[in-house]
């Protein structure tokens, strides 16, 4: 957005269709980019939870030797994906091209938003506003690496361990797995945007911190409505989903009772408190 703040309705919408042409752009070269390392990115981060020396596993086993003295966590050596139709492999490619161009360039379309803003702004919202743009693309991040490292290698865990029978043998959807994997980590990362809704809501006057701590039990229910759907039907790894979010239920109530103070103090129904 320029300088002035006197631009037109048409000069807005152009303003902001640099600002999606730019976002758009960083998305492609970013997917480009995953798109031409696409081999090794499927063998070391696309299919590493299907693996023993996935960091979760050896961290568990870890711990697993010193309480019970042997590993609590072994996968089969082979996790045999197969690919049942024509062009599988190559749409597989271009759905983990995209997500990991929009996760690699989340920052930056974030970075966009905030310029595309922050001339609207006054000089103590703009400063405000950087606390929360931070907040978004830093949220997010740590939402996709929770369901990365955290509930998806026990979600494979419990789909590759789980048998009903010796005579079946074990072999893999690519599609079914690729699924997963968007499902589980994207889902995380944008179900870690909560405080930032809830700062939002709070800032406007919808919510506070007393309705949240009333609710929390009609909270708890949702969460783990959540976590069953973001996760597969295992009850461990929807345990696994529901304890970040329990925690950012929690951190959104602080966030919340912060925000409340300063949205009274701003309106002179509390005090200001001396330093």
């Amino acid at each position: 957005m320029s300088e002035g703040k006197d631009m037109s309705f048409l000069g807005h919408i152009g303003e902001l269709r640099g600002h999606l042409i730019r976002s758009i752009l960083a998305i492609v070269v970013a997917a480009f980019i995953v798109g031409f390392n696409i081999n090794w990115i499927m063998d070391h981060i696309f299919f590493g939870p299907t693996r023993n020396d996935f960091p979760t596993f050896e961290l568990v086993n870890h711990f697993s030797k010193m309480v019970l003295g042997e590993e609590s966590i072994h996968l089969p050596k082979d996790f045999p994906v197969r690919a049942s139709k024509l062009y599988q492999q190559f749409n597989v490619m271009m759905a983990v091209s995209i997500f990991g161009g929009m996760v690699a360039a989340f920052p930056y379309i974030v970075w966009e938003l905030w310029r595309f803003i922050s001339p609207a702004l006054h000089p103590k919202e703009r400063k405000n506003s950087i606390f929360i743009i931070n907040a978004v693309w830093m949220l997010f991040m740590i939402g996709v690496l929770c369901g990365y490292f955290l509930i998806l290698p026990f979600a494979v865990n419990f789909g590759v361990i789980f048998k009903i029978s010796d005579i079946i043998v074990p072999l893999y959807d690519l599609s079914d797995y690729t699924t997963l994997f968007l499902q589980v980590v994207l889902g995380m990362g944008v179900i870690f945007l909560f405080p930032v809704l809830i700062y939002f809501l709070t800032s406007i006057g919808i919510l506070t911190p007393m309705f949240m701590r009333t609710y929390r039990r009609h909270a708890i229910v949702l969460i783990m409505v959540v976590a069953a759907i973001i996760t597969p039907a295992d009850v461990l790894s929807m345990l696994m989903a529901a304890f970040p979010l329990l925690l950012l239920y929690e951190f959104s109530i602080l966030m919340c009772g912060y925000t409340y103070k300063k949205v009274q103090k701003a309106n002179g129904n509390l005090p200001a408190v001396k330093k």
